[in-house]
């Protein structure tokens, strides 16, 4: 495969849930350079057709052709069935197919588990995995017609170690490991390829208030070799080498995105706010 085309995404047609804001939107943007045509959904209308048009105006591709845009914005609820539907029928009507789906739609809950209840946790569990199956459903039966496809679920650093008072997110995405094996082993036979990625810690809107100058920051980042946060377009790396043709042999893996805080024991990182040594 020549070098310039082991990126290469002209011609694939992506879906991304959650695509207004964040990893998600960062996701979709990436996609766009690499060539590919996107719709990005989001539960407020007004939030993703601002996103979808500011994706619009970053892209340096020939927008005269108003009929075949690169982005186009929905409302989409993965919690809802005629919402995934309406959206994965509106990707099909406006590009003509369906290659890549992209699971990011998120949602958070920080409280102490003995007061978490039923219905937080449900809800919680709804958005990231039923959500993402959902979805998968909705997009896979495109693409078991046309024998290719790429679904990308968006996993976490929790899927992986724990962290206190988010009990319901850190359940989540661990099924969501166990959603992404089970897609790609059942699936396989019809040309679809199912990875996941987990982010480290990237400051978004369900987390800033979280991480940001606070003490649970401060700890992350000295368990964090490279000393910082993450940022949302490291994280769109990932999702285009899994979507490209580079990752063709790709399947039921899970690619993390950490600054090296899954391999970090004891290191030498420190927060910037943190004291100075001795």
């Amino acid at each position: 495969m020549p070098q310039s085309k082991m990126f290469d995404l002209t011609g694939s047609v992506a879906m991304v849930s959650g695509g207004a804001s964040g990893i998600g939107y960062a996701i979709a943007k990436g996609l766009i350079k690499h060539g590919a045509k996107v719709l990005i959904g989001s539960r407020t209308v007004e939030k993703v057709e601002a996103a979808a048009r500011d994706l619009a105006r970053q892209t340096e591709r020939d927008e005269t052709d108003e009929a075949a845009p690169v982005v186009v914005g929905t409302s989409l609820d993965v919690t809802d069935d005629k919402s995934v539907e309406k959206a994965v029928d509106l990707a099909v009507d406006t590009f003509g197919r369906l290659d890549v789906l992209v699971n990011s739609a998120g949602v958070m809950c920080k409280k102490p588990s003995f007061d978490l209840t039923a219905e937080e946790f449900n809800h919680i569990y709804n958005t990231h995995v039923t959500g993402s199956l959902r979805c998968s459903q909705a997009a896979g039966h495109l693409m078991r017609e046309q024998h290719r496809g790429c679904i990308i679920n968006l996993a976490s650093i929790s899927s992986f170690v724990d962290l206190v008072e988010v009990a319901a997110y850190a359940a989540a995405k661990n099924a969501v490991l166990g959603l992404t094996r089970s897609l790609a082993n059942e699936w396989a036979k019809y040309g679809i390829r199912v990875n996941a990625i987990a982010p480290g810690f990237v400051p978004t809107e369900i987390n800033r208030k979280m991480i940001e100058g606070t003490d649970r920051g401060r700890r992350i980042l000295e368990h964090t070799p490279m000393s910082r946060f993450g940022k949302a377009d490291e994280i769109a790396g990932a999702a285009v080498y899994l979507a490209s043709p580079s990752a063709s042999f790709v399947t039921g893996h899970t690619v993390v995105v950490d600054g090296g805080y899954l391999a970090s024991g004891i290191g030498e990182g420190v927060a910037p706010w943190a004291p100075p040594k001795d």
